[in-house]
């Protein structure tokens, strides 16, 4: 059990620590800057997906039986994420924004950022208590989905009137979210069993909800180029192919 806290409160970390990456785009134009990110979009969208199909979904079907009740707490975690979304965050952002954003955003922005990072820590705890692989396999989707993730908050707070410091140090502060779910899901160990049957299902809707509705979506808004589309399907295999990869530490 010892392992499975170790691996966990480093994996929670490491997601934390993804906050501070707006710092490195600070010397980057914003043209070149969301060139880049389309490609992060693309590749954690294959990865989240691929997280879901290749280690959880079959995770559910050899742990639990998969049956009806599987499927609605699949469709709750698209549900719980689609709420999250539309009563707390407002919208997702990903690229950077414009000042059109307000400074009372940004603290709605945060909230839901704070939230949102309780319930990956949440997840992540569930999956190590699963494996240790599954575990890996999901922190590494939950990282690349908040690298897009954090540049564009930075951008936001930014935006809205905050400091680079203060806005890296506000972004990190709702990442540590991350670590306060997962202690409560490793905390609850002792109901491993009950707590993996409902968070597993959650998170496979979760990823799938933002993958389908968040993120490939981004990426149709950049269609005009023929060689950039085919890049972005290429980083959206690698991302499939990076999960697909992971299946050999199991």
């Amino acid at each position: 059990m010892s392992l499975i806290w170790l691996y966990t409160i480093a994996s929670v970390l490491l997601v934390s620590a993804v906050a501070f990456i707006g710092i490195l785009t600070l010397s980057l134009r914003a043209e070149k800057l969301k060139k880049i990110l389309i490609y992060l979009i693309s590749f954690s969208a294959g990865a989240l997906l691929g997280d879901v199909f290749l280690h959880l979904l079959p995770e559910m079907i050899v742990e639990q039986e998969f049956g009806i009740r599987s499927s609605f707490s699949i469709l709750g975690g698209i549900l719980l994420f689609f709420v999250l979304e539309k009563v707390i965050h407002w919208q997702h952002c990903h690229m950077p924004l414009d000042r059109k954003h307000v400074h009372p955003f940004a603290y709605t922005n945060l909230v839901g950022d704070g939230l949102h990072n309780f319930i990956d820590g949440l997840i992540i705890g569930a999956s190590y208590l699963v494996s240790i692989p599954v575990g890996i396999a999901t922190t590494i989707a939950v990282v690349l989905h908040e690298i897009p993730q954090e540049i564009g908050d930075f951008g936001v707070l930014l935006h809205a009137g905050f400091s680079k410091s203060k806005a890296l140090w506000m972004n990190f502060l709702t990442a540590l979210g991350a670590v306060l779910g997962a202690i409560i899901a490793l905390v609850l160990s002792g109901y491993a069993e009950g707590l993996t049957k409902v968070l597993i299902p959650l998170a496979a809707g979760g990823f799938v909800y933002i993958a389908g509705s968040d993120l490939i979506p981004e990426l149709h808004k950049d269609a005009s180029n023929g060689l950039r589309s085919f890049v972005q399907v290429i980083m959206f295999l690698l991302g499939i192919g990076l999960m697909a990869v992971l299946l050999l530490l199991e």
